[in-house]
């Protein structure tokens, strides 16, 4: 048996995706929480350690053994794991391509620090860095957008949806977390993983309709400072929640090269289609 993995975060969509897929291959897990009554109702049968990752002490005891170590938590914990980890162990942690963003938030800023202590800790590791992941479950970028093509006749979008995307299954971030982690790393690395083609948002729309079942939806160009206005409003009881931010970032292209994660973890994305279809068969 391969050695074990210790995956923070381990309760979490991608941290249940990567602890079935390391059981499958034979690789004994090491789950370490938050929150053992999460872990309980979504695990995977191990016993988990719980550590708070804003908990220096109980991190380092979690992580005392470890060899190699998977985040799936959010990157601003890089340096919380950085400092509890054994320098010896290999780490593989799950960015965000929002760090990309024009428009830094929280969410995007903790990704840029994150990275940032992995790149100077000088540590063997790899961040990944996914774009929109889809296709878990639970997860509410598809099944969320499919809720509302449920219940809206048009689909009005800033720039009428003409910026790309280019989305990637949770199965295939889960095989770049597993790919990384049979790497012996030199140094720090960041690496982009993303689906294999870009598309204009509107397209997404409309593959995510096919795959639901539902009649193409018509799509409207609308300006955004009027949808980011109208936000709040889904708010309401019985509608999908928008949020005004999510609005400005569909005026931004999010397409990337995946040379280097095809040819460093050897991970080929499965089509939007062969996602969408996976995601809807559940």
């Amino acid at each position: 048996m391969d050695q074990q993995v210790h995956v923070i975060g381990a309760s979490g969509r991608s941290g249940v995706s990567l602890c079935r897929a390391l059981r499958a291959n034979g690789i004994a897990v090491v789950p370490v929480v938050r929150s053992a009554a999460k872990w309980r109702a979504v695990g995977t049968g191990e016993p988990a350690l719980v550590a708070d990752l804003a908990d220096p002490a109980a991190l380092r005891a979690a992580l005392g053994d470890a060899v190699r170590v998977a985040s799936c938590a959010h990157a601003r914990y890089a340096h919380a794991i950085l400092a509890a980890a054994p320098r010896p162990a290999r780490l593989v942690l799950l960015g965000s391509t929002r760090r990309f963003t024009r428009w830094p938030d929280a969410h995007g800023t903790g990704v840029l620090e994150g990275e940032a202590a992995l790149l100077a800790s000088g540590r063997s590791g790899v961040m990944l860095h996914p774009t929109m992941i889809y296709g878990a479950q639970g997860e509410d970028n598809v099944q969320r957008l499919a809720a509302v093509l449920r219940r809206l006749p048009l689909v009005p979008l800033p720039g009428g949806g003409r910026a790309l995307v280019q989305p990637i299954h949770q199965d295939d971030v889960t095989r770049c977390v597993c790919a990384a982690l049979r790497i012996a790393w030199t140094g720090p690395h960041a690496i982009v993983i993303a689906g294999p083609t870009p598309l204009p948002y509107a397209g997404f729309v409309r593959a995510v309709a096919a795959a639901a079942g539902l009649r193409p939806p018509r799509v409207v160009p609308v300006p955004a400072w009027m949808l980011r206005a109208a936000a709040p409003l889904t708010a309401l009881p019985g509608l999908p929640r928008i949020r005004g931010d999510e609005i400005r970032r569909l005026l931004e292209d999010k397409a990337f090269p995946i040379g280097e994660m095809i040819a460093t973890l050897g991970v080929q994305p499965i089509p939007l289609n062969e996602g969408l279809a996976r995601t809807f068969a559940r």
